[in-house]
């Protein structure tokens, strides 16, 4: 993979949107606005920055606890190997997974390699939901395991400073 030089608009339009778009009806005039560009500058360089793979994507992150989806856990699952890719994949599908990956095991105090986040509005619908997860990963999993969130944590990426 390639490195992409920014240009300054560039750089000071990631620095301006990586924290999220202004809540307003136009937020990329707005964002014009606050770089002294018009809006197809903002719109043109978004653009260019998505294909060149420096924005992966554009999207709404809600707070699920709002919602009242306050029972939340990390399932982890000891998978066959030979099948982990493909299970994982159809887990990952699941409308109640938020996320879905493999890690390395770390044996012997850690035999689990396949995560899947599942959110639900009770304690009951989130052991449904893993009922569901268990019998989809049918005899390819030998063991499994849940830990259950006990507060929210700040999810956040990368951050480019602005420069001083």
């Amino acid at each position: 993979m390639s490195q992409i030089e920014l240009t300054e608009l560039q750089r000071r339009l990631i620095v301006e949107t990586q924290k999220g778009l202004p809540l307003v009806a136009e937020p990329y005039a707005e964002i014009a606005e606050r770089l002294e560009c018009t809006e197809q500058q903002v719109l043109d360089d978004m653009h260019y920055l998505q294909e060149q793979g420096v924005v992966r994507r554009i999207g709404l992150v809600p707070n699920h606890y709002r919602l009242g989806y306050v029972h939340n856990a990390m399932t982890v699952w000891d998978v066959d190997d030979d099948y982990a890719n493909e299970l994982g994949e159809k887990v990952g599908a699941l409308e109640f997974v938020s996320h879905c990956y493999l890690r390395p095991r770390h044996l012997p105090l850690w035999p689990y390699h396949l995560f899947a986040m599942v959110h639900g509005k009770t304690e009951h619908e989130v052991e449904q939901q893993i009922a569901q997860i268990t019998n989809l990963l049918g005899e390819h999993c030998r063991q499994a395991d849940r830990l259950y969130s006990s507060k929210i944590l700040k999810k956040t990426g990368m951050r480019l400073k602005s420069k001083s």
